[in-house]
């Protein structure tokens, strides 16, 4: 057993929880200890929300383990109903409930009986889904749920809407950038004359889960959430779908002709490529750039990425296509999609990398020395520890990703957004190098400790000395370079005298 000290993807009840209050007017239950509840906490400071966090903790105490937990599971389901009036109410397990193995199928069909509203129980297996996995799943069952509903009711509407519709699924709370990335898709589905049919989880009514089917097509701009969704109702209603991120020029314009396509098919008569030129030429600033003497400075530049799936893939391919940008290693902690990924990047990188180790990949990034990360939050701190810029693409994410402005990723605004994250990351730390010649502030201390939690090097007194005095814009590769130097060699402690032999074998 390995102790996971820092985790890509949370559990499986945070997926569920993010699904559920992400609808209007459903409210999640959470059966678990006290300290497992720290969803509310986060969803309220990261979303800035104005409003209390839908999310009761149904707390697993000393009493609950000494005669089961039924009557309090089914008092707080019922008295969440009578105080909220919510339209469903979500059950989900947790590792705790698990380990406990209680019915909890049982309580949800015992508080349904005393309920207004309805109650689901979650179904994800908390042993074999993370988050992200369990989102998708609970999207889907609510969804499977209130078509059966209106099915059996005879309540489902029939035939598809007048003009052109789409379903925007896959928007959601605590997502990266995923409110204005909403934002900009709702703009370019009116510029391409696409009314919006839903957006569902984000502020989506359960009850019009029934429109779905009404829809030309549904869009799934995250592979990570609403993909099985999608999938499900073009099983049922035969409703195709787009799955085609649109983040950068070029897979813009792929997904927009796939949106072109399939409404075609469906009997409109449209033309998108006047627009995709004008958006291209004219919008976004990234097809300008890309020609620019600022982008051409960075053509032969080496990149790490590192993230979703979805981001990752996508980055990947901005970088190296759009770009000219070398990028020697691209990697995702979505073990379960991994063939995906492969398929996505393996024309675009040297190397790829699948894990959820944070150590591999601050590994991976030590030994290949790029000159910027594209990453999450960990990267992140990983970048700083080398003294290697950071652009953050991904969750997991820090509250300065949930931005009041408007910083979309997708669309040909999101491509603005996306130059200027890449241009700014590769020229970020020149400042610090002329602060140092020029004066302004003290010589940063350089952190000795390799990135792996079981490196062993250490640093003598003189040896840190000799290193400070190097200038900082190179001074972490001489640190990367001498540690390298001391490992071949079995040297458990860096002095000076090491530093300059090192200096010495690679001609420096």
């Amino acid at each position: 057993m390995k102790l996971a000290y820092w985790m890509y993807a949370g559990p499986a009840h945070i997926g569920t929880l993010r699904i559920a209050s992400s609808f209007k007017n459903v409210h999640g239950i959470m059966h678990a200890p006290l300290g497992d509840d720290y969803f509310n906490v986060m969803r309220s400071m990261l979303e800035r929300e104005r409003d209390f966090t839908p999310v009761t903790a149904s707390i697993v105490d000393r009493n609950v383990l000494a005669r089961g937990s039924q009557e309090k599971v089914v008092d707080n389901i019922t008295r969440k109903d009578a105080e909220e009036h919510p339209d469903l109410i979500v059950l989900t397990p947790t590792c705790t409930s698990s380990i406990l193995q209680e019915d909890l199928q049982n309580f949800v069909d015992r508080a349904q009986e005393a309920s207004v509203a309805d109650v689901l129980l979650a179904d994800v297996n908390h042993y074999r889904f993370n988050e992200m996995q369990a989102a998708d799943r609970t999207l889907e069952q609510i969804v499977q749920y209130y078509i059966a509903k209106a099915r059996k009711k005879g309540d489902l509407p029939e035939g598809k809407t007048a003009k052109p519709s789409v379903n925007i699924i896959g928007i959601s709370t605590l997502a990266f950038h995923s409110h204005h990335d909403c934002t900009e898709l709702k703009r370019l589905m009116a510029d391409l004359g696409i009314e919006i049919n839903e957006i569902i989880p984000e502020g989506a009514s359960v009850l019009n889960l029934k429109n779905l089917p009404k829809a030309w097509f549904n869009l799934v701009p995250y592979r990570e959430l609403g993909l099985m969704t999608a999938r499900y109702l073009e099983k049922e209603f035969g409703t195709p779908y787009v799955d085609i991120t649109p983040m950068g020029v070029v897979e813009t314009a792929r997904c927009i002709r796939k949106i072109q396509q399939v409404i075609n098919a469906q009997g409109a008569n449209v033309d998108y490529e006047n627009f995709i030129n004008e958006q291209t030429l004219h919008v976004s600033q990234a097809a300008w750039f890309s020609r620019s003497i600022d982008c051409q400075n960075l053509t032969g530049k080496k990149a790490v990425v590192f993230g979703d799936n979805t981001h990752a893939a996508a980055m990947t391919k901005i970088l190296a296509r759009e770009m000219g940008i070398q990028v020697v290693l691209a990697g995702t902690y979505c073990k379960y999609d991994a063939d995906w990924f492969r398929e996505q990047v393996s024309e675009y990188c040297d190397e790829i990398l699948i894990s959820d180790d944070n150590g591999a990949i601050g590994d991976a990034i030590a030994r290949l020395e790029p000159s910027a990360i594209f990453g999450t939050q960990m990267e992140r701190h990983v970048g700083k520890r080398l003294d290697i810029p950071c652009g953050v693409i991904a969750a997991p994410i820090h509250i300065q990703n949930f931005p009041i402005g408007y910083k979309p990723f997708l669309g040909y605004e999101g491509t603005n957004q996306v130059v200027d994250l890449v241009y700014n990351s590769f020229t970020l730390g020149m400042e610090d190098h002329l602060l140092e010649i020029f004066g302004g502030h003290d010589t940063k201390e350089v952190i000795t400790k390799g990135i792996s939690a079981d490196s062993d090097l250490g640093w003598s007194r003189d040896g840190l000395a000799e290193l400070n005095k190097i200038p900082g814009f190179v001074r972490g590769k001489v640190k990367r370079n001498t540690e390298k130097f001391a490992r071949e060699r079995g040297i458990g402690e860096i002095t000076a005298e090491v530093l300059y032999a090192a200096k010495e074998a690679v001609g420096a």
